[in-house]
């Protein structure tokens, strides 16, 4: 779900966070973005708009928002880290074809591990992550075979 970006200015400029014409564009991009993209995916999106914008400032403008709380930094791909604007509990479908990732945004009971309440362990969260194959490549295996 979009945000208004112009009440999101305030809220990052009240907080101390810089916001130059490609951090704005980087914010713009992840506003309401359900696509968990990558550093890579957000840097050839938004270089279009500023040609002259380097891999090092997304990376770095993901790390400040990472580190205010902002952004999620999903580590599920193994390959590259991806990044979630939705920082409100929930869970994931993972495509292990196409490593889509989508979310659930059902409410899953916390089961909390008998050796954490053991070593005296304060769980403050948790993540779940399903693993499948989603309806697109599910339909290219059919025609395929």
């Amino acid at each position: 779900m979009k945000t208004n970006i112009a009440t999101k200015i305030k809220e990052y400029k009240a907080r101390g966070i810089k916001l130059t014409h490609q951090r704005l564009a980087i914010l713009e991009y992840l506003d309401g973005n359900t696509s968990h993209p990558s550093a890579e995916n957000i840097y050839k999106a938004v270089k279009r708009k500023f040609p002259m914008m380097s891999f090092a400032t997304v990376y770095k403008t993901l790390e400040t928002l990472r580190q205010k709380g902002d952004i999620i930094e999903l580590t599920i791909d193994p390959l590259r880290r991806r990044y979630d604007p939705d920082i409100k509990p929930h869970h994931h479908l993972i495509c292990i074809k196409c490593k889509k990732i989508a979310d659930i945004e059902a409410d899953l009971p916390i089961v909390i591990p008998d050796e954490a309440k053991k070593e005296g362990f304060e769980v403050t969260g948790n993540q779940v992550e399903f693993y499948g194959i989603c309806s697109n490549c599910k339909s290219k295996e059919n025609h395929n075979h």
